[in-house]
């Protein structure tokens, strides 16, 4: 998928989406019925002009550029689609996660009070359903109540992936509108379903809307569902700690998920090649308060010596007569199997832990209670949250206005507050992870006063390394994104509309909500 870089005034460049327009020339377009909408009569100014964008980086440098910007959400003044003549279809895929009904209930409902759209088809089981299973008609009416249950009312499965019988699915059907729900693996998809749909010529746009339980999909602030799991992990970690204080030498271990997460055998192994996102564990441990350690595989640590986790236990143990610890979930090994998705699969990081701390009690002649709890699956399959059920409300008719305006190629999500449409190659190009160099983990670190197991003498040469590497991993992006900025303003790529106006306006929207103004050395 090729980058559509549009570049302005002073360093400015827009991420941009890319458009049925691009590759269907002659359109017609049609005015948006959201300004004859009851909903929209309160509105002050009903559509999004034409070049509101995003700033990716919120803190800017006085002479530095202006930075990379996403075209923002929100309704256009003409659509592309008449709405009797829209088709629209949902899929969700992957694993669940908390939301997934409430996003595919505000899909179907604004898609009719919005738009008045009334075909709507839900895909069942995942990609395979394509043309696998049958499809089921949508209306309001049927999915009025879904959002007060977890996981999918459409069903979902991992695999069952195959690009030209899913767009043939999608062309005998008439479908005109695809919005598919998932992780960065079913993004991944949704981007050669859109590249197969945009070389047969379809008037069909596809939408991705994220879907990671773990937080790890990069650009965007947060994906939907995460609120929800670590307000849920709370109970798990407060049955730990009663069980913990409860007997003497108690101790509480808790493992949290984390696709892809907890290499911790691998990272002290191998410290510099470590593919993990420890979110859940790291929010769950700040929003806690009880736990006295928390384990990511972000920041690799040692069992065994001076300034190892078992001494860290003890002392615990001898001052406070109970402990408890968060462990992210996955233990990596070099033989590491995979599923029909292509993630990788972990043995449980948690019994590993559980048994190592018994064993070494054990060796020193010394009485422990350990309780492990898991709440996985949990987690995974309860209703989401209020936070979450209003975050995927946005998300949802985001999408919709996107596509309605003949976006495609796309998925969407809040990027430093304001939501916006993303390209998929940005999505998918790596995975968000904790970066231990980061306030954030400095802040668990403090709240916890956990040892940051960085000093191990055998390791300090490798976890010195390590460090460096995670330090500048989003550097590096910035650079390579930035180089293919530079390249693209070299080549004569036209400006955006009234980008000598943007380029004066200097201080965006958001920027005036937050009151945070600053000079961009324009």
């Amino acid at each position: 998928m090729e980058p559509k870089i549009l570049t302005g005034e002073c360093g400015y460049v827009l991420d941009d989406v890319p458009h049925l327009s691009d590759y269907i020339p002659d359109l017609p377009t049609y005015p948006n019925p959201l300004q004859d909408n009851p909903a929209y009569k309160g509105v002050k100014q009903y559509f999004v002009d034409f070049d509101d964008t995003v700033v990716q980086k919120a803190v800017q440098h006085m002479d530095g550029p202006r930075g990379t910007h996403f075209r923002r959400q929100g309704p256009r003044q003409r659509i592309y689609f008449k709405p009797d003549e829209v088709a629209a279809c949902i899929v969700t895929c992957g694993g669940l996660c908390p939301g997934l009904n409430t996003v595919i209930r505000e899909l179907v409902c604004s898609l009719d009070y919005m738009y008045g759209v009334k075909k709507i088809l839900g895909i069942e089981g995942g990609y395979k359903g394509f043309y696998s299973r049958n499809t089921i008609p949508l209306t309001p009416k049927s999915v009025n109540h879904i959002h007060k249950g977890g996981g999918t009312v459409l069903g979902t499965s991992r695999g069952g992936y195959v690009t030209s019988k899913i767009v043939d699915s999608i062309q005998d059907r008439g479908i005109n509108q695809v919005y598919i729900i998932g992780g960065d693996g079913t993004q991944k998809g949704a981007s050669v379903i859109y590249q197969e749909v945009r070389r047969r010529g379809l008037k069909t746009t596809v939408v991705g809307i994220p879907k990671t339980i773990d937080n790890d999909i990069p650009v965007i602030d947060k994906s939907f569902g995460f609120d929800t799991a670590v307000e849920e992990a709370q109970r798990a970690i407060n049955a730990a700690h009663v069980e913990a204080e409860s007997v003497e030498n108690g101790i509480g271990l808790v493992k949290l998920m984390g696709r892809d997460s907890g290499q911790l055998l691998l990272s002290m192994m191998n410290p510099g090649n470590v593919d993990a996102a420890g979110f859940i564990a790291m929010y769950a441990t700040l929003a806690n308060r009880d736990v006295d350690c928390c384990l990511i595989p972000e920041s690799p640590f040692y069992l065994e010596g001076p300034g190892g986790l078992f001494e860290y236990i003890e002392k615990r143990l001898k001052d406070n007569g109970h402990m408890v610890i968060v462990i992210a979930e996955g233990a990596g090994e070099s033989l590491e199997e995979r599923d029909a998705s292509g993630n990788k699969v972990f043995k449980d990081v948690g019994l590993w832990m559980s048994h190592k701390i018994r064993e070494h009690f054990a060796n020193h002649k010394k009485t422990i209670t350990l309780k492990y709890i898991d709440p996985t699956y949990m987690i995974r399959a309860i209703p989401a949250n209020a936070s979450d059920n209003v975050y995927c409300t946005i998300l949802a008719q985001s999408a919709i206005h996107g596509a309605m305006a003949g976006y495609t190629g796309f998925t969407v999500g809040p990027v430093n507050g304001r939501h916006c449409y993303i390209p998929f190659y940005r999505i998918i190009e790596n995975q968000n992870k904790v970066v231990i160099t980061d306030r954030m983990w400095a802040r668990l670190l403090s709240s916890t006063n956990q040892p940051s197991f960085l000093n191990h003498p055998d390791d300090a040469v490798s976890d010195g390394k390590r460090e460096e590497n995670i330090s500048s991993d989003q550097e590096k992006n910035d650079e390579m994104r930035e180089s293919v900025s530079l390249a693209s303003a070299k080549q004569g790529e036209r400006l955006l509309p009234n980008s000598s106006e943007t380029a004066e306006n200097c201080v965006n929207e958001q920027d005036r909500l937050t009151g945070n103004v600053f000079s961009n050395g324009c």
